[in-house]
């Protein structure tokens, strides 16, 4: 029902990034502004906070525009994140039962939830319940990831400033790798279990610098690894000095990931395997069959939390989203996930649309062939061109004592009395 009057609630899910704080001041910024809101509560930890009733006040601690300007600019999830998983939808579930009594208690009227695909899941299993119920609450989800992987956007909001982070350091490794004559190889691991997008933008030095990779290795292909002894090969008898990208999901062909080895065969409760060391596991590899100096590196965390090198499109896109989110709510939308339409690649320009949430909760969007070369070791011009414009603009962060300054929030719950 359109123009309905009540509360709202956000929540921030899975991994956090550099921009998903940004979504939300926009989600509050636009609550706030909302005469259909009446107040803007925020869910610590996700629907985990819903179930406990951990919930905080947002419209009285950001009651100031510099406020959300420092949020915007924070790192991680403030509100705290979660990877909890819903039951299949059942009209008997206990689970559904308490969330909406809880939802029912505060007068919630609009739900939000800024997170990846397994976080719409979450958001297409409420929406159905509450369709099937007669529950009158919209829920949106606004994406967010850094591995660029929702169906139905054209990119995530936290993609742009972890893709500018990664090419930076990239840019910054191959000068350090470049000054010694002794023959190495440094493999750098980066984020990606099942989509290479964060992996590529190790190539975008090529576009301006002249230097990028030797090798650029994504989940998308198979991975084999006498090709893969064959391209060092190739490339020791250029120059001593090789450097490789991968990414941490690459697998066999016969599935299984080159991490696997590292780990303990542990899921988590998405039933995604825990992954890391790959760049180990090659760094092992590569020392027994070619007997030179070897290291990898493991850019970990750093690439979702370097608020110092977000992306300025990638914040004010981020901002936008969550305005928007708030708008379609307002309108009547529910059982929709925000998304972005690129309109113009010169200039760049996108514009906000909606999809409906079960086209984009539990799929995956991974890299198209048009932008993986013939021999699956490098990135084509097409796919740099792609997310370069996700990168551009600096952010105008705010210091103190040389160092930058972030929000914290105060996690006092709040009474379901003032609702």
């Amino acid at each position: 029902m359109k123009n309905r009057i009540g509360n709202a609630i956000v929540g921030q899910s899975g991994g956090p990034t550099s921009a998903i704080n940004a979504t939300l001041s926009g989600v509050i910024r636009a609550a706030i502004e909302n005469p259909c809101i009446e107040h803007i509560y925020g869910a610590i930890n996700g629907i985990e906070g819903v179930l406990s009733e951990n919930i905080v006040d947002l419209d009285v601690q950001f009651d100031r525009p510099e406020t959300l300007q420092l949020l915007a600019h924070t790192p991680a999830a403030t509100l705290g994140s979660c990877r909890k998983k819903l039951p299949p939808y059942s009209a008997d579930d206990p689970t559904y039962h308490k969330l909406f009594r809880i939802f029912e208690k505060y007068n919630i009227r609009y739900f939000f939830y800024i997170g990846g695909n397994d976080s719409m899941d979450t958001v297409s299993k409420l929406s159905t319940y509450a369709a099937a119920q007669g529950y009158d609450i919209s829920f949106i989800g606004v994406p967010k990831t850094i591995d660029n992987d929702v169906m139905g956007t054209d990119h995530t909001p936290g993609y742009g400033s972890a893709a500018k982070y990664i090419a930076t350091t990239m840019q910054e490794i191959l000068c350090d790798c470049a000054v010694y004559t002794v023959p190495a190889v440094t493999i750098v691991e980066i984020m990606g279990r099942d989509a290479g997008w964060l992996t590529a933008a190790a190539a975008l030095p090529r576009k301006f610098c002249g230097v990028s990779p030797d090798y650029i290795y994504l989940p998308e292909r198979p991975f084999d690894y006498i090709q893969f002894y064959a391209d060092i090969e190739a490339a020791l008898k250029k120059h001593p000095n090789v450097v490789i990208a991968v990414s941490e999901g690459l697998r066999r062909s016969d599935g299984h990931y080159i991490g696997e080895s590292a780990q303990s065969g542990v899921t988590d409760v998405f039933g995604h395997a825990y992954l890391s060391g790959t760049g180990k596991t090659l760094e092992a590899a590569v020392k027994q069959q070619f007997g030179c100096k070897v290291r990898s590196i493991e850019l970990n965390i750093m690439q979702r939390c370097a608020v110092h090198l977000a992306s300025q499109t990638d914040i004010s896109e981020s901002i936008r989203v969550g305005e928007a989110a708030v708008r379609c709510a307002v309108e009547g939308g529910t059982a929709k996930m925000m998304a972005f339409k690129r309109i113009s690649d010169e200039p760049y320009q996108v514009e906000i649309t909606e999809i409906d949430i079960a086209s984009a909760a539990n799929h995956v969007k991974t890299v198209p062939d048009a932008f993986i070369n013939e021999n699956a070791n490098d990135v084509t011009d097409a796919c740099i061109d792609y997310i370069l414009p996700l990168c551009i603009g600096e952010l105008p962060l705010l210091y103190q004592n040389g160092l930058p300054v972030h929000f914290h929030i105060d996690k006092t719950p709040v009474s379901a009395e003032r609702s």
